[in-house]
């Protein structure tokens, strides 16, 4: 039986299985959306299906993203990273994730929730669109451009404003699924 899904899905039964199962769907656990903008971060200038292809990697090398031990990352730790062909070898977007984390934890020490932050660009709820076709979703938005502003002035980087709505997207602060794609009809 054939599934409708967004255009932008191939036929790659791992970008099929994120589609269904996690882009749009709501995530509030302030870990989870951690590690997920720390991955949309490491998209920069690639597909997004690269990364999902290297997430378990990125997940078992960045101690399944717990900010708490990747802020200890030394420069050992960073050349380490930088031999293992399982992640984007890029040392911006590695030191990103350390510097990431560690802005993160500076968040916490405030007394900020990372969750309860990011949510409250999109009002704490996700905001449903009902585009038509997947030229109608834009690559930013006045929301997604808040939270990158907010989030560099905090500490953190590869936050651009299309990475934040990438991630928004992603983690179900939107819900862009077109209107021609099985997902829709579950909003």
């Amino acid at each position: 039986m054939q599934v409708n899904r967004c255009a932008w899905v191939s036929d790659d039964p791992l970008y099929q299985d994120y589609h269904d199962k996690v882009w749009g769907r709501p995530e509030y656990d302030s870990q989870q959306l951690f590690a997920k903008l720390c991955l949309d971060g490491q998209q920069a200038g690639l597909s997004w299906i690269t990364i999902l292809k290297k997430q378990q990697n990125y997940e078992r090398l960045f101690a399944n993203f717990d900010p708490r031990l990747i802020a200890e990352f030394d420069d050992a730790k960073v050349e380490e990273l930088m031999l293992d062909v399982g992640i984007v070898r890029n040392r911006l977007k590695v030191n990103s994730i350390i510097r990431n984390a560690k802005a993160y934890l500076a968040m916490e020490q405030q007394g900020i929730n990372f969750s309860q932050f990011l949510w409250a660009f999109v009002g704490g709820a996700p905001k449903l669109n009902n585009f038509s076709s997947m030229a109608d979703v834009p690559a930013q938005t006045p929301e997604s451009e808040a939270m990158s502003k907010a989030l560099k002035k905090l500490g953190f980087n590869f936050v651009g404003p299309t990475i934040c709505y990438a991630f928004m997207q992603a983690v179900g602060m939107v819900n862009d699924h077109t209107q021609d794609c099985f997902c829709a009809t579950e909003k």
